[in-house]
């Protein structure tokens, strides 16, 4: 099973513009997620996608193989698959890795390569909620799962609704997930799901994985314990080198 890793890397952000290139102790956010990544001993290539030829000359000096890419792109899924699509080799998944999480554990990486296969076709993963705070946090996205751990729906709000129980204690009563936002597309997919036009759910939610969902696809969810520290202002900088630290 071959695997490429892709990390997409805009420079247009509206609340941390250039972000990729900002340093962090020494080295710039970019960099370190590539060396981060290039860690993972079951992913065969990785390779940087980018809109900006900053960012192209700056990934060039590190040893990345690069992609450029045109700066429309709705989401870091449409701008895989365009990347993907300007490679001669071919694979058969491609991984969509953060590009604002300089602390990425590459053993997050190989949990989610690993449940690659043939028979999944679009793999995520999650983290048990264990606090009352997570839980009710809309900008923490909750997953409803079936039997065989794929995702049924994601959603900003709680569900399951827990009857006779106060909302403080719900996570006591049932094995709520929320989403580590990392994915694995089996490559005929990810052409798939990059043609489809955006859905209602999606709209509603601002979720882009519910437009997969609204077309039969499956999203595999693997668990983890790793949690995602991502960037996305200036001032998470700082927030995420303490919380490393400890």
């Amino acid at each position: 099973m071959s695997i490429l890793g892709i990390i997409p890397a805009r420079y247009a952000s509206s609340r941390f513009p250039g972000k990729p290139l900002v340093k962090i102790e020494g080295k710039s956010m970019l960099q370190r997620v590539y060396e981060q990544a290039a860690k993972s001993f079951l992913v065969n290539e990785i390779i940087i996608a980018t809109d900006d030829a900053r960012i192209q000359e700056h990934a060039l000096t590190f040893g990345a193989n690069v992609v450029l890419t045109k700066k429309e792109h709705p989401s870091g899924t449409d701008r895989c698959f365009e990347a993907y699509s300007k490679l001669e080799k071919k694979f058969d998944h491609v991984l969509n890795i953060q590009g604002d999480e300089p602390f990425l554990d590459p053993e997050q990486i190989n949990s989610l390569a690993a449940a690659c296969n043939s028979s999944v076709e679009i793999a995520t993963q999650m983290i048990k909620c264990s606090n009352y705070e997570v839980l009710f946090d809309t900008g923490e996205v909750k997953i409803i799962l079936n039997t065989n751990n794929e995702a049924l729906y994601f959603s900003r709000n709680v569900i399951p609704f827990i009857k006779g129980k106060e909302q403080h204690e719900w996570h006591k009563h049932y094995n709520y997930y929320r989403h580590v936002g990392m994915y694995a597309y089996r490559t005929d997919i990810l052409k798939k799901i990059t043609s489809l036009a955006p859905s209602t759910l999606e709209n509603a939610e601002s979720l882009e994985q519910l437009r997969w969902l609204e077309h039969g696809f499956k999203i595999k969810c693997i668990e983890t314990t790793f949690d995602s520290h991502c960037i996305d202002t200036p001032e998470d900088i700082e927030k995420v080198i303490k919380l490393m630290a400890k």
